[in-house]
């Protein structure tokens, strides 16, 4: 390696640390809990071999999802311990993933175009959720892969380096599956075009990978209930109002992607709701989002500017499994799911601002840095514990029902299960279409020795979900985890 390029990765991976430094005094909040704290795989020894014949999620919690890589570093991490080393690897993977844009972006373009890159990649806003929260280093580890196989597969040419890469991604989270589309829209572009004989070894090792991951993963997966979780705002409707909205949230993503002044940690009902018209002003604000990003899309194309094109289209690749366009998934928009689509961002930047003299480009970039790593410096607190987060929704998203109903768990969790009650009544009063609410609700009330309004509760909880036993032991999971197993046991009898 150059000492020029040594010194250039370097400043990327320090900006990436720094900015992120404070994530080191966070404690484990949200789903931290459940699959790290309470994981027995995470608490025993060989948990980090046995992940691999387990669902992400804990038998007892449902059993949802594939990501066995994850849970094996999480498992790596007990043995040393303490909140602020699993905080310690996440600034570790993000100081990866920068450093993999960087190489990227300079493979592509050139140094100056790299140095960009990396640091607006470093610095972004939109990632404090996927750093600062524990498990979203399922988002750094599939973006970091992500970008390792991109590399590989348009610079490299090297198609089995890039299925290696590809393969661990997908131990890492499923949205790595977008990296053969990223691979070939480069070559549309005519970027890394492989010959004939060579972009045959790529597709046949994109399938034999492929096809092994997901004989892996029904193997573990099939002895449990199939549960699809949507996001809340889609439950009981239809898909011409599913994609309606998802066009809609394409204002948010947009938004996050260039401006991310606001962030949120939830973006749910009735903060976020249903859009049904093709006349109603949010979808049309989507559509002229995509719109425009169509047309820069185009420009650069024409212009035979492939680079922007390239990274153009690798935004809308990487986001299209979460976008809700093909089918419903369990969020409208989450700041983490956008850590890969911004390295699409980001390499489009460098090779943009790479155009300008020096002088203006250093102002610039200056700027860019020092405006996103203060935005995500101070962020990066709210991510501190449940209690910090609960605050962050009350206050970031004042019309959602989420905050009532996090602050009704901590409620329940400290032994206040009356207050508890009455907050999860306030979030249903907001939005009464997710089950959680009601089995919550019914935790409470047993609680407080009301089995008639529990059974009342769950009887509403299983009118809006299919197979509801996984929310049962979630629910079980969450009242043993305080000591009362009473509430445990009733609430598993039901289940049975």
């Amino acid at each position: 390696m150059q000492p020029g390029n040594r010194r250039l990765y370097l400043a990327v991976a320090a900006c990436a640390v720094v900015v992120y430094a404070g994530a080191l005094w966070n404690r484990f909040a949200m789903d931290d809990i459940y699959l790290i704290v309470l994981n027995p795989l995470v608490r025993s020894a060989g948990g980090w071999w046995r992940a691999f014949a387990s669902p992400y999620w804990p038998a007892e919690l449902g059993g949802k999802l594939y990501r066995p890589l994850v849970v094996a570093t999480y498992a790596a991490d007990r043995l040393v311990d303490g909140p602020a080393w699993f905080h310690a690897v996440n600034l570790l993977w993000h100081a990866g993933g920068s450093v993999a844009v960087t190489v990227l972006a300079r493979r592509l373009a050139d140094p100056r175009a790299a140095l960009v890159a990396g640091l607006v990649f470093a610095v972004h806003p939109v990632h404090v959720e996927a750093v600062a929260n524990v498990v979203g280093r399922a988002e750094l580890m599939a973006g970091t892969f992500s970008v390792l196989a991109v590399y590989a597969g348009l610079v490299r040419n090297s198609w089995y380096w890039s299925a290696a890469a590809l393969a661990l991604g997908l131990l890492s989270k499923e949205n790595a599956a977008v990296v053969p589309g990223l691979i070939a829209w480069g070559w549309i572009v005519g970027v890394g075009r492989p010959y004939r004989r060579t972009a045959a070894w790529f597709m046949a090792s994109w399938l034999v990978v492929g096809a092994a991951y997901l004989a892996l993963r029904w193997a573990v997966l099939h002895p449990f209930a199939r549960l699809h979780d949507v996001a809340p705002v889609f439950v009981g409707e239809g898909p011409l109002a599913v994609r309606l909205t998802a066009v809609a949230a394409f204002s948010d993503v947009g938004r996050l992607l260039a401006f991310p002044l606001v962030l949120r940690a939830d973006y749910s009902p009735n903060e976020r709701t249903i859009v049904t018209s093709f006349l109603d002003g949010r979808f049309l604000l989507g559509l002229v989002v995509a719109a425009l990003w169509a047309a820069l899309l185009v420009l650069a194309w024409r212009r035979g500017r492939r680079v922007e094109a390239l990274a153009l289209g690798w935004a809308a690749i990487a986001f299209f499994p979460v976008a809700n366009l093909l089918f419903p998934v369990g969020v409208l928009v989450a700041e983490r799911t956008l850590y890969l689509p911004s390295a699409g961002l980001a390499i489009a930047a460098g090779a943009l601002l790479a155009r300008l003299e020096t002088r203006r480009l250093r102002l610039v970039t200056a700027v860019l840095v020092i405006a996103g790593g203060v935005r995500s410096a101070l962020r990066v607190p709210v991510w501190r514990d449940d209690s910090a987060v609960t605050t962050s929704i009350l206050n970031d998203s004042p019309k959602s029902y989420r905050g009532p109903a996090r602050a009704a768990g901590l409620l329940q969790s400290s032994g206040q299960a009356v207050r508890a009650l009455d907050a999860y009544h306030t979030a249903a009063r907001i939005y009464d279409r997710d089950p959680t609410l009601f089995f919550g609700a019914a935790d409470a009330a047993f609680t407080v020795g009301r089995p008639a309004l529990a059974d009342s509760l769950l009887q509403r909880a299983e009118q809006l979900c299919f197979r509801c036993t996984g929310y049962y032991r979630f629910q079980a999971a969450a009242a043993r985890s305080r000591g009362d197993s009473t509430t445990a046991d009733s609430l598993l009898a039901h289940a049975r």
